[in-house]
């Protein structure tokens, strides 16, 4: 979260005049992760159902567009029905996405920054997870425990399973993060930077700003009952 906060609230400081940033949700959907201590997981109906209620707090208040950023693959599919939601039980238009997707407004971006190998280099505390956190906290990185390791799925070669934060393979298979990564690391993470975290923040806030503007000024289509 502290990730797609500070692209939040990066991209709403260049665009103040059209932007509020609500403070970040902090927990999610990890029940797969749990077999690591520490992981909070919230259940996925009720996550859903707290983001979709501060959506419709601020619909009934009379915001007519949202940006939903989220920083957890596994709450993506959630993040999407939310948005969904919202534009079908309030008056609101709601987007969404995961703060890492933008980062692939701009074609061939990844060449500036990216040296881990795809796919698998980049998926879970990772080159481009850990640079971001050297960047906006490197306080809070025990750099002398960033390990690398590719998942146990990317490593079978097969064409139809394989994952990455930028593509995956035609079939979703989500196990227990234990049966796939010995440490939670998903990714190699000791080719982070924090250069590196500069650029990829640099960029990712620079095109959420943009789509601030190009939303903002966005017609919401009137319905058509058939």
């Amino acid at each position: 979260h502290l990730c797609a906060n500070a692209v939040a609230t990066e991209a709403a400081r260049r665009r103040a005049e059209l932007s509020l940033v609500m403070p970040p949700v902090t927990y999610g959907y990890v029940h797969h992760v749990m077999d690591f201590p520490g992981s909070i997981n919230i259940h996925y109906e009720h996550f859903i159902q707290y983001t979709l209620d501060i959506c419709k707090s601020l619909a009934y208040h009379g915001f007519k567009k949202m940006i939903l950023i989220n920083g957890h693959g596994s709450n993506h599919n959630l993040v999407d029905m939310v948005a969904r939601r919202v534009i079908v039980e309030t008056d609101a238009s709601c987007v969404f996405c995961s703060w890492w997707q933008l980062l692939q407004v701009n074609p061939g971006f990844d060449k500036q920054w990216r040296e881990s190998v795809y796919p698998g280099g980049c998926s879970h505390a990772c080159e481009l997870e850990t640079s971001m956190l050297l960047h906006l906290a490197p306080q809070h990185v025990r750099q002398d425990r960033i390990k690398s390791e590719l998942a146990k799925t990317n490593k079978l070669g097969s064409k139809f399973i394989w994952g990455d934060l930028f593509g995956k393979g035609a079939m979703g298979l989500i196990e227990w993060t234990s049966q796939y990564s010995d440490t939670g690391v998903i990714g190699e993470a000791e080719k982070a930077t924090a250069e590196k975290g500069r650029i990829v923040f640099e960029e990712a806030s620079a095109n959420l700003a943009q789509f601030i503007g190009e939303y903002h000024a966005q017609q919401i289509e009137p319905r058509q009952r058939h």
